[in-house]
């Protein structure tokens, strides 16, 4: 019986495949013929694109298996491996460049050593996805130790993936799956490692080239020309130092330093900045200049001391400079009133008569004073501390969901709505929210003081002159207005979705923003209930904000999958700058009073500098202990910061940047020419980082460390005569 011979194939189209990619051979590609490799690799791609759309989780998994000694370059051609590797051969891959990064010269190892980080989740990832989990997890033990330090958080959301599908539903993999990681490197430093990765071929190069190609972002710079923190005398100088910190601009996403344009066409010239005061009211400049002249003339000046007159037109006088003023009419803000003016005569006596603090000199810092204010049975249950800028209450926010009040002058804390006999007390419990509180901020004040009685002076401060509001945010996620005279809530603000980790006062009050775990920060007005601004970009937990002192720009900072500071203009609703070189969660940034710097702080004790017009990385300070930074505050000179942290210690750190991270401002869009920009080690380290029998040694531009005894630290601040106050609770 004749064997009858099977009936021919039919081409039908389905699916995605009616364009061309699993139907009818198009034109010009003869039936029978193989297709090019990129049209495997695009034929592979739909086919696992239309099982997993329509469910066939198993079918795709084997697929994945069977297709799993293929892979494909960048310009579409197959990359085939050995048996041996199947599962393993990720790993083998990367353990090939890591055994060769750990015995290359040391003028290599530095820089090339950063490229790690990417191999090593990506090969992770891989593995995974090429449904070999027991490999992926064995690989995933094995070699992440040396990250534990700077990628924890990430580390631990990658930890969760253990299947293929998980590789689509984990959102820290899908981020490295579908952003470049980006990598400065010197020329020859890259031409090293192509070199070598071409003579292992069989071994794993071409899977370490696939990724290379597919995954980063990889810029080269000519060392030589350059010099700086890039030059080899400089990189054999800091051989045990701060060698493993990210370059300001490595990381995810890949974008010029400091700036807000994410397109990989991006030029590096930066938009120019309006960092110069807000101007102030013609009708309270001249109200503010005639009580001052009334004051000199009451109070004469001592010999050798300017006039208030002459203190207030030096404040308010604009030097020849490059920076512009933001303009009132871009930002309203309603007509001033009496204790406007009254506030602007006492920052003016303030700047007068406070104490200098000119920073580190010689190689001796500046003598600072801390006021420390404990407070005690809290049982743990405060989440944050703050103080009224006229130092007259401090307040707390529990994990109880009230917030507690007290006079720091002892005063009794009355209100008109106080029942006939009730007999007020130094302190105030505030009741309203529904979850744990995370942030206050009181509205602007200064510390007026009250007019002299019968003759006497009264060395309390004028009831006019204290705050009248504060702010207060939740994990019920509202923010909350209290009203100070009456202690009653006056306002909810409902708009974000999920808790709301911070919320700070405009320095010129009406304003404030705040931020959530909705990964976005949003402008408010006090009078409106709905947000004026909504700042999207972040891709985590927007942590902290802060304001620049002219109220025209907020910065926020991110933790987990992020860890950027960014640089809002209130005025256009966008980004105006980008800081990336953190590997912790930012918990604290504070802006210099000058306008120029803005700092930094994560959970890793780590601070960094950044110069707000060239967008970049001017100094990185190291010193506090395990548990992170919570706040930060500058002097009024803006030459000395003061920072404070879970590792119960007040410290003091000289802001003078390095002069060999000074970065130039050329060209009338504010270009920046990136002379010695930090893409190495991150920025100069004014002295070697490292370990004192299991302790981290501070870097030498801390001036001073006030260590309390069992108290971490949650806010420190200077006063506007330059005293530092801090507060923390006393845990036994």
């Amino acid at each position: 019986m004749a064997v009858q011979p099977p009936p021919p194939l039919r081409t039908e189209s389905v699916g995605p495949a009616s364009a061309g990619g699993m139907g009818t051979p198009t034109a010009g590609t003869p039936v029978g013929q193989a297709p090019g490799a990129g049209s495997n690799q695009n034929l592979n791609q739909i086919v696992l694109e239309y099982l997993s759309k329509k469910g066939y989780s198993r079918t795709e998994a084997m697929l994945r298996r069977e297709s799993g000694n293929i892979a494909f370059d960048a310009t579409g051609q197959p990359v085939t491996f050995d048996d041996k590797f199947k599962g393993r051969r990720w790993h083998e891959a990367y353990s090939v460049v890591k055994t060769w990064i750990d015995s290359i010269l040391d003028i290599y190892k530095p820089e090339l050593s950063r490229i790690l980080w990417p191999l090593f989740v990506h090969c992770f990832i891989e593995t995974i996805a090429d449904c070999f989990p027991g490999e992926g997890r064995f690989f995933f033990t094995e070699c992440r130790k040396p990250f534990d330090d700077e990628h924890s958080d990430d580390l631990r959301a990658l930890s969760n993936v253990q299947e293929p599908e998980h590789v689509q539903q984990n959102d820290i993999a899908q981020l490295y799956r579908t952003n470049k990681y980006r990598l400065t490197l010197s020329k020859m430093g890259f031409a090293t490692l192509i070199e070598f990765l071409k003579t292992k071929e069989g071994e794993g190069g071409k899977s370490i080239n696939f990724l290379i190609n597919n995954h980063l972002d990889i810029r080269t710079v000519d060392r030589a020309a350059i010099g700086g923190v890039r030059g080899l005398q400089k990189l054999m100088e800091e051989k045990q130092g701060d060698e493993q910190a990210p370059a300001e601009d490595e990381g995810i996403p890949g974008h010029h330093p400091g700036s807000a344009n994410l397109s990989p066409d991006a030029t590096g010239a930066l938009h120019r900045l309006q960092l110069a005061p807000m101007p102030m009211e013609i009708d309270l400049m001249d109200d503010v200049k005639a009580e001052l002249n009334h004051e000199d003339s009451s109070n004469p000046p001592r010999p050798g001391r300017s006039t208030l007159v002459e203190q207030f037109e030096q404040r308010i006088k604009v030097e020849p400079s490059d920076d512009t003023a933001p303009s009132r009419d871009s930002i309203p803000f309603p007509p001033s009133t009496a204790r406007d003016v009254a506030m602007e005569v006492q920052k003016v006596k303030e700047d007068r008569d406070r104490f200098r603090i000119e920073g580190k000199t010689g190689g001796v810092g500046p003598g600072v004073s801390v006021t420390m204010i404990t407070f005690h049975n809290t049982f743990d249950t405060v989440n944050c501390v703050e103080f009224s800028d006229d130092n007259t209450l401090a307040a707390v926010g529990t994990a109880e969901s009230y917030i507690r009040v007290w006079s720091l002058d002892n005063r009794a804390l009355a209100s008109p709505q106080d029942p006939p006999g009730f007999q007020p007390s130094s302190s105030r419990r505030l009741v309203g929210h529904s979850g744990p509180v995370y942030a206050l901020s009181f509205s602007p004040s200064a510390a007026v003081p009250a007019p002299p009685t019968n003759g006497h002076t009264d060395h309390q401060s004028s009831p006019d002159s204290h705050p009248r509001y504060m702010l207060s945010c939740s994990a019920d996620t509202t923010i909350r207005l209290w009203s100070l005279d009456t202690w009653t809530n006056l306002v909810v603000y409902r708009s974000h979705n999920s808790p709301v980790w911070d919320v700070r006062f405009c320095p010129h009050g009406h304003y404030f923003v705040s931020s959530s775990a909705d990964r976005t920060a949003r402008l408010w007005s006090t009078p409106q209930i709905a947000p004026l601004r909504i700042f999207a970009g972040h891709d985590s937990d927007v942590e902290t904000v802060a304001w620049h002192p002219n109220g025209a720009y907020v910065f926020t900072g991110a933790g987990v999958g992020d860890k950027t500071v960014r640089m809002w203009s209130i005025a256009q609703g966008t980004q105006a700058r980008i800081f990336t070189g953190h590997t912790g969660n930012v918990n604290a940034i504070a802006c210099a009073p000058n306008g120029h710097v803005v700092a930094s702080a994560d959970d890793k004790g780590v601070i960094i500098l950044w110069d707000l017009r060239t967008g970049r990385l001017v100094k990185r300070m190291r010193g506090h202990g395990p548990g992170g930074i919570w706040s930060l505050g500058w002097s009024v000179e803006s030459s000395v910061l003061v920072s404070g942290g879970a590792d119960c210690s007040v410290r003091v750190w000289d802001v003078q940047p390095s002069k060999e991270t000074q970065a130039k401002v050329n060209g009338e869009n504010g270009a920046v020419a990136k002379v010695d920009g930090p893409a190495i080690n991150g920025g100069a380290v004014a002295s070697k980082v490292g370990k004192v029998k299991g302790r981290e040694q501070s870097t030498a531009d801390m001036i001073s460390d006030f260590k309390t005894k069992k108290s971490p630290v949650y806010t420190a601040r200077f006063t506007n005569m330059n005293l530092v106050v801090a507060g923390g609770a006393y845990l036994p």
